[in-house]
């Protein structure tokens, strides 16, 4: 049986200790309201800290793509909210992309209502629950979590209606936050 080697786990003999760059002395790993971080072993004398988890924004690899707004290369990148691809240039290029390009699934082709310029498809949240969004994002912020109709309301004449399910019924109503009034069944 072999011993263990104490030095190993002392402050002396650890390969990761570091010295404060103002005052000389050790750091130390604290904890705060918003995580890990190093501070001087010295404070309140000394008040320098460390951020003890990686940058945000650092470079997984370069995709060989290039970015649509400037032409630079777009590289993946592992940020504060996970993966996403952005511009090699930044910050001069701020282009950020989205891993799941968002694809059109539906069956008809829904202009947007409120800018009337986009159409309407179909996305993800991060959560994988399916909401329909202006194409036109960011420039239009319009969106829906239910699957839209066609149609006009009712009550305040809203271009867009959506199919509301709730357990095995479902009901119309309109796609206006506003007015969201139930739409009943037109006689022919």
């Amino acid at each position: 049986m072999s011993k263990i080697n104490h030095q190993l786990f002392s402050a002396e003999g650890h390969a990761l200790e570091q010295s404060c760059p103002n005052c000389g002395h050790p750091l130390q790993m604290r904890h705060g309201k918003h995580g890990a971080f190093w501070g001087c072993s010295n404070y309140p004398s000394c008040d320098y800290i460390k951020s003890s988890h990686q940058a945000s924004g650092q470079i997984i690899k370069p995709l060989g793509v290039p970015c649509p707004n400037c032409g630079d290369e777009l590289v993946l990148r592992q940020g504060r909210y996970g993966m996403f691809i952005g511009c090699s240039d930044y910050p001069d290029c701020h282009y950020i992309g989205s891993l799941d390009e968002p694809e059109d699934h539906s069956v008809e082709s829904f202009v947007c209502p409120e800018c009337h310029k986009g159409h309407l498809i179909e996305r993800k949240s991060r959560y994988g629950k399916a909401f329909y969004a202006c194409d036109q994002y960011p420039k239009c912020q319009f969106s829906i979590n239910s699957e839209p109709k066609q149609g006009k309301c009712q009550e305040c004449g809203f271009e867009l209606l959506m199919v509301k399910k709730s357990g095995d019924k479902s009901s119309v109503i309109c796609a206006s936050r506003k007015c969201q009034a139930k739409q009943l069944p037109q006689v022919k």
